[in-house]
C-alpha cells in the first residue's frame, strides 16, 4: 500500500503489481511519454504480449492482401496486390504510433528492478543485448528501485 492511498487504486505514478490485461493496457496510454517512475513486470509484459499479436495480426493480414491480386512480372518477380499496401501503411501508422510508450513502458520496467533506463540501449548491441534485455525485463521488482518514483 502506498501512503496516502487508503486501500483505493494504485495511483498512477505507482508500478501496478499482478495488473490485470486491461489494466495495463490503460495504463500504458495514461502513461503515454513517461519515463519517470516504475513499471510492474505484469505491465510491462502484458504490453509485450499486447503488442506482439497486434504485430502478428497486421503481418498476416497484409501478407495474405498483399497475395490477393499479386500479379507476375515478365522477368518473374512479383508484385504484391493493393492490400499488401494498406496493410504496410497501417502497420507503419500503429508502429510510429506506440513506439514513445513503448519505450517509455521499458525504461520503467528497468526502473523497477533498479537499473537505469540508459540500459535499455543496451538493445543496440548486436546478439547479446536483446537477450539482456529480455532477462532484465523478467527480473522481479526491487524495493530500491522507489528511488525512480515521483508521487503526484
Amino acid at each position: 500500500m502506498y501512503p496516502g492511498t487508503a486501500s483505493g487504486p494504485v495511483p498512477l505514478w505507482a508500478p501496478l503489481y499482478g495488473a490485470s490485461l486491461p489494466e495495463a493496457v490503460s495504463r500504458f496510454f495514461k502513461k503515454y511519454a513517461t519515463f519517470s517512475g516504475r513499471a510492474s513486470r505484469s505491465e510491462y509484459w502484458w504490453w509485450a504480449l499486447v503488442s506482439g499479436i497486434v504485430s502478428l495480426v497486421l503481418n498476416i493480414f497484409t501478407l495474405v492482401a498483399g497475395s490477393a491480386g499479386a500479379t507476375l512480372r515478365p522477368d518473374g518477380t512479383s508484385v504484391p496486390g493493393p492490400g499488401y499496401w494498406v496493410g504496410l501503411i497501417l502497420s507503419v501508422i500503429i508502429s510510429l504510433a506506440i513506439i514513445v510508450p513503448s519505450l517509455a513502458v521499458s525504461v520503467r520496467r528497468l526502473h523497477d528492478t533498479n537499473m537505469s533506463g540508459w540500459m535499455y540501449l543496451l538493445i543496440l548491441v548486436p546478439f547479446v543485448g536483446p537477450i539482456l534485455i529480455v532477462v532484465f525485463m523478467a527480473l522481479g521488482s526491487k524495493p530500491e528501485g522507489q528511488r525512480f518514483d515521483v508521487p503526484a
